[in-house]
């Protein structure tokens, strides 16, 4: 039997077990601990000296945290991103807030400008001012991030970047998940870099940061005893896997080049088939190209790509369903023009690791022009 092609399997480095016997050989299991603090500054300096790191249990603990630091809660409208995963709309709903869903545009497959500002001016009129907007760096490549920034500036409303497949993107060279009020990171085991299960929020003040790790650990009051005033979470990431992100940390590089060749990859050996489109970034914009995605001429010719490569034992999957689209979230409104809809009903995901080889490779092109060609 063939052995299988993930789509994007995890890929250590080599130092993450020195890091992990560390939290062993000193007893730190738990959620606290010299790695946690390491990997946070390591972060830190990743991303940008300005910024301060909470290192959590996953990116979608991360985007709770940011709601609730950004004054979100029952009654309020979040505007966020159709065309994404479920995680970047769960929490808005963990809050009682209520998810306004906006549609993508066709450059950067992410949340559409127009819409949004269409959607701000409507939700206006209506009586009710959004309090964030959730945009998200889809598939490591970055939102337009001029044009939301402006619109956010002209409305004041504050922007949460869900950077989660993106760390290792920029918009000239500024780091994405920098340039919100809060950012998220995910380390997933799908991830550009993982710790196994976990994540990490991006915040501009130490206060913020303090605040963060102060609810994602049951917000224990300051006394001699258990005391609690608010409501906490248990949130924090532990010792024994930030000591596994110190280690993926020092491979990041590596890994974001690794998989930027898979993308050039298939785009060279895949030119000659007019039934495909790759998305390429924009001016200034660099895509960690978490994943590579294609873009068919029809749902037959994808269906058709992707039942061979199933067969082939070769890992694929449709973009994203966007949020206006599925059963939990019909009931929300939603501001589309058909983009994601387009995107959902003819875009396949390619295997993509880091830890893909050429033969591997090779095996992916081979069976997709098969697939079409035959």
């Amino acid at each position: 039997m063939k052995k299988k092609i993930w789509l994007s399997s995890p890929h250590l480095g080599g130092t993450e077990q020195k890091y992990v016997q560390e939290a062993f050989d000193t007893n730190w299991i738990a959620p606290i601990g010299p790695n946690v603090n390491e990997f946070e500054n390591s972060l830190q300096t990743y991303v940008g000296e300005q910024k301060h790191i909470a290192a959590l249990s996953s990116g979608t603990a991360a985007l709770h945290l940011a709601l609730l630091l950004a004054g979100v809660g029952k009654g309020d409208e979040v505007l966020c991103q159709s065309f994404t995963f479920s995680a970047s709309a769960n929490p808005i709903v963990y809050q009682g807030a209520t998810p306004i869903f906006i549609d993508s545009e066709q450059e950067t497959w992410n949340m559409c400008p127009t819409l949004l500002e269409k959607a701000i001016k409507d939700r206006i009129a209506k009586g009710k001012k959004p309090k964030a907007i959730l945009a998200v760096h889809l598939y490591g490549m970055p939102y337009n991030v001029k044009k939301i920034h402006e619109i956010s500036e002209t409305y004041g409303i504050p922007v949460i970047e869900d950077s989660a497949e993106a760390l290792g993107s920029n918009v000239q060279g500024q780091k994405c998940g920098t340039f919100g009020s809060f950012g998220i990171l995910s380390f997933n085991g799908n991830k550009i870099i993982t710790t196994s299960g976990g994540g990490a929020l991006i915040c501009t003040t130490t206060d913020e940061k303090a605040h963060a790790i102060f609810l994602a650990t049951q917000a224990c009051d300051n006394a001699p005893h258990y005391q609690h005033s608010q409501i906490g979470y248990n949130y924090r990431m532990s010792n024994v896997l930030a000591g596994i992100g110190r280690g993926q940390l020092e491979v990041l590089e590596e890994r974001v080049l690794a998989r930027k060749a898979n993308f050039e990859f298939y785009k060279k050996e895949l030119a000659e088939l007019s039934e495909l489109q790759f998305l390429d970034a924009p001016m200034g914009y660099n895509s960690n190209r978490w994943l590579t995605c294609i873009i068919t001429k029809s749902y037959e010719i994808r269906e058709k790509i992707r039942r061979h490569l199933a067969h082939e034992f070769i890992e694929t999957r449709p973009l994203w369903k966007p949020m206006h689209q599925q059963p939990i979230f019909k009931q929300y409104p939603a501001y589309v023009n058909g983009v994601s809809d387009d995107l959902f009903e003819r875009g396949l995901c390619l295997p993509s690791g880091s830890n893909l080889t050429p033969l591997e490779l090779l095996r992916v092109v081979t069976a997709i022009k098969t697939a079409i060609l035959h």
